[in-house]
């Protein structure tokens, strides 16, 4: 099991970095988790969309899904012949299967029509044609290829479900967006890699939901996890992250990494 990270910041991108994004591959899988501002571009870097298996996403906030949009119309646009362009990609358009929250099937509608394409009308559609889209419930869980995919409701102000992809013997939980809960334990429990949100410097007071390095690192400690991954910065100033690393590490006395954009990691065998 491979994990590419694709993107890494809160909120907007910022500084050459793209938000939330990150490829799965397993032996015969291949999974998008997440698709924030500017993962289109960087997934199209590692690989074209449609050798995608399945996209999940774990919750609705902007950095998490808005750029499935352009990811759609790369889907459709590389299927269509039209004169003075280059020969389709593809003759047969396959739809990705996207795993969304419920609901986004009324903010997809919504949002395909805010820039229309009044002479390719078909590039208006695609969340009727790019994806096949199912909406989930926490605690579902779904094979795709040779993956299984939990998903585990955490503490987020819009709901939030974290994401478990188990293939062979090898693990990876995501986090997505959280603040202090205990589900984030049995999410994460016994993998291998935890893909961690740590946007914060200090504990989160509000209700927002959010970790610190600390908070992150308490999770991996009491879930076991073979290796942490802290991602999902506000900031990607040096001085910072690396306080931020050493505060994880207070309470994790495992592996610690900080996710970079284009980073590539094997999955480490426990």
């Amino acid at each position: 099991m491979q994990l590419t990270v694709l993107g890494c910041r809160s909120g907007m991108p910022a500084g050459g970095h793209p938000s939330s994004g990150y490829l799965v591959d397993t032996a015969r899988t291949r999974i998008l988790l997440d698709c924030g501002p500017g993962i289109a571009t960087a997934l199209s870097a590692v690989t074209g969309p449609a050798a995608l298996d399945a996209i999940v996403i774990s919750h609705l906030h902007a950095d998490h899904c808005y750029d499935l949009l352009p990811l759609g119309k790369i889907l459709i646009s590389d299927s269509l012949r039209f004169p003075g362009g280059p020969d389709p990609v593809t003759e047969e358009l396959r739809p990705v299967p996207l795993f969304v929250p419920a609901g986004a099937r009324e903010l997809f509608a919504r949002w395909a029509g805010l820039f229309p394409v009044t002479s390719m009308p078909m590039l208006d559609q695609a969340f009727e044609r790019a994806f096949a889209v199912r909406e989930y419930e926490s605690g579902d869980r779904f094979e795709i290829g040779d993956a299984t995919v939990g998903l585990h409701e955490l503490k987020h102000v819009l709901p939030n479900c974290g994401i478990r992809v188990e293939s062979g013997s090898r693990t990876i939980a995501y986090t997505g967006d959280t603040g202090v809960t205990d589900a984030t334990t049995k999410l994460a429990a016994d993998a291998d890699l935890l893909l961690a949100e740590a946007t914060l410097s200090v504990p989160d007071q509000t209700d927002h939901g959010h970790l610190c390095g600390g908070d992150a690192g308490r999770i991996a400690a009491r879930a076991g996890v073979g290796e942490l991954m802290l991602t999902h910065f506000c900031c990607t100033e040096p001085e910072w992250l690396d306080a931020l690393r050493a505060d994880a590490a207070s309470e994790f006395d495992g592996p610690i990494r900080l996710a970079r954009p284009g980073e590539v990691v094997q999955v480490p065998v426990r």
